[in-house]
């Protein structure tokens, strides 16, 4: 394994077997549907030189699975190889303090990394740097993508053959099934109407609002107000959602700071699950 990044060493590995029921899940749908969808090779049984730098709490399960395409689509990846601060990774910390699973140029979906490199929740990027909890974890996560998965490749097999199908046109209906049964919603793809004011919702008093279309919004808040303990030096805001439901939404640029928000970075704890806004 690559190892170019300075990981940090006391993260534990993640157990395999925590998350073997939905590999066999992952393997059994792209078998099943071969003409559609392809496994990309775990580094342990690569034959190709992978540049990917993964996680070293991954290892287990980076040997085992490199990702899943669909129509030559990379839907799912635990080989990035090329790492970038851009885009949607703008407000995003470190590179070793977060993995990408899943990326366009302008939204990505990634794995939080807690600073001393456990994994824990994983989050939708969008275009308007928002996060959006889309799973606790990177098990619950496979097990929602799995879902979606199947639930594509059966639109695709409604259409018939791949044979006896446009390949450009199964291409585009692979992509926009995908979207429909998971990315839209992780990624603010779908028209959402602009949040009400909902009674009490500061970002400085810690009370949470709901969006208009009953999305949750955890605001920032001052980490005075938080009342949580070991927060980063120099937090400036900061988001709780240790309750908060998958599909909680945080608007990190919706924040009352000195300065340029874009010069903001994100720094994780708490499996992920808490969120601190730091200085450039």
């Amino acid at each position: 394994m690559n190892n170019s990044l300075p990981w940090p060493a006391d993260a534990e590995v993640l157990p395999v077997a925590s998350v073997r029921p939905v590999l066999d899940r992952l393997a059994s749908l792209v078998t099943t549907h071969a003409q559609d969808a392809a496994a990309i090779p775990g580094l342990a049984v690569t034959e190709e030189e992978v540049s990917a730098d993964p996680p070293p709490a991954l290892e287990q399960i980076v040997d085992e699975l490199g990702g899943i395409t669909v129509r030559g689509l990379t839907m799912l990846t635990l080989q990035i190889e090329d790492r970038t601060d851009v885009g949607p990774y703008t407000l995003l910390g470190p590179a070793t303090t977060y993995y990408p699973l899943y990326e366009t140029p302008d939204s990505a979906v990634v794995l939080a990394l807690d600073e001393d490199g456990t994994p824990g929740a994983v989050y939708g990027i969008g275009e308007d740097l928002a996060l959006q909890l889309a799973a606790p974890d990177l098990g619950a996560y496979l097990e929602r993508f799995a879902a979606a998965l199947e639930a594509t490749l059966a639109g695709l097999a409604e259409r018939g053959p791949a044979e006896e199908d446009s390949e450009d046109a199964r291409t585009d209906a692979a992509e926009q099934l995908m979207d429909q049964h998971l990315f839209a919603e992780l990624l603010g793809m779908r028209e959402i109407e602009e949040a009400d004011e909902t009674a009490g919702a500061d970002k400085t008093t810690g009370t949470d609002g709901t969006a208009g279309t009953g999305i949750s919004v955890v605001p920032l808040q001052a980490p005075a107000a938080s009342g949580l303990p070991g927060l980063p030096a120099g937090a400036l805001a900061v988001a709780d959602l240790r309750e908060a439901p998958v599909g909680a939404r945080v608007d990190l640029m919706d924040v009352d700071v000195p300065g340029d928000p874009l010069e903001l970075h994100v720094a994780w704890s708490e499996r992920g699950r808490v969120i601190a806004l730091l200085g450039g």
